[in-house]
């Protein structure tokens, strides 16, 4: 059923001066003139049918429907406020909330974030690695980096690069008794899972292994955890190009073989598309997609 509403630009003029008694001062603080302020006051008692004020030669005063009304206006644009500051605190707000994977932001997002504060120390990240997906909604987050299809209706979704994965090892596995050369030697070692959905029977069976058993070894939850274990010597892990790139590069991990499976799933840059008039977003947008290098057509 529509509400009946009286004029709502008539409200804040009507609020001021039932508040502080004059037309005059009303007008002072709302910086317009006497007479905006009496034409407001007057077109909402001419559409509500009643009396606000009684008029003396110098001085106002509510009448007694005016009285009650004030304050319910007056409670009603305080709960107005609150509710707009509320809505726009994250896009006033000097810091950048970012959701994404707690593999994405251990291995690759945060060793490289002091770049980006070199360049925006003015803006303050935060990330949640929560694992529950954002809807930009109520929910605080600007940005998320998402690892799927790039299909997120209603959102703007921008390819960060797309994905191999193949094992990678501490290189002290290419030593020692059983060292690594081929897949075949995989049945030698310890295989480290975490939950990424391309796993070591598909990787395995890709390239043509048998009699290793993709069940046996180590899982964790937590990718980071499952690469750092991998790096400390402990067994053999699928890694993601994206995820594993800084080690790669640190010599903290090594493909022990070329075979690679191409991921159907990418990490996309992830925000509603009015988010971009934002400076920190367009900042952090700008700064990310410098950072990647692609690393496969």
């Amino acid at each position: 059923m529509p509400r009946k509403l009286p004029p709502l630009t008539t409200l804040p003029s009507f609020e001021a001066a039932a508040r502080v008694l004059s037309f005059s001062k009303a007008a002072e603080e709302l910086h317009v003139t006497h007479g905006a302020i009496s034409r407001a006051i007057k077109n909402l008692e001419d559409q509500l049918g009643v009396q606000l004020f009684e008029r003396g030669t110098r001085s106002v005063s509510l009448t007694a429907v005016g009285e009650p009304y004030a304050r319910a206006v007056r409670e009603v644009l305080d709960q107005l406020a609150a509710a707009t500051a509320a809505a726009t605190a994250r896009y006033s707000s000097s810091t950048l909330n970012v959701s994404t994977s707690d593999g994405f932001a251990g291995r690759w997002l945060v060793p490289r974030l002091y770049r980006f504060h070199r360049a925006h120390g003015d803006v303050d990240v935060r990330v949640s690695t929560s694992g529950k997906l954002t809807n930009f909604l109520g929910d605080g987050i600007d940005v998320a980096v998402r690892y799927g299809s790039g299909n997120y209706p209603g959102l703007t979704s921008e390819l960060l690069t797309g994905e191999e994965v193949f094992p990678v090892c501490s290189p002290k596995l290419l030593e020692g008794a059983y060292p690594l050369r081929t897949p075949q030697d995989l049945r030698h070692h310890t295989l480290i899972r975490d939950s990424f959905p391309i796993d070591w029977a598909t990787w395995l069976a890709s390239a043509g292994v048998e009699g290793v058993d993709p069940q046996s070894g180590i899982t964790f939850d937590s990718a980071t955890f499952a690469m750092e274990s991998a790096a400390q010597g402990e067994g053999v892990v699928l890694g993601r190009t994206m995820l594993v790139a800084a080690d790669l590069a640190a010599g903290r991990l090594v493909r022990p073989f070329g075979h690679a499976l191409k991921s159907p799933s990418s990490f996309y840059l992830v925000y509603p598309p009015e988010a971009i008039r934002q400076r920190k977003v367009k900042a952090f947008r700008d700064w990310l997609l410098s950072e990647v290098t692609p690393q496969m057509d």
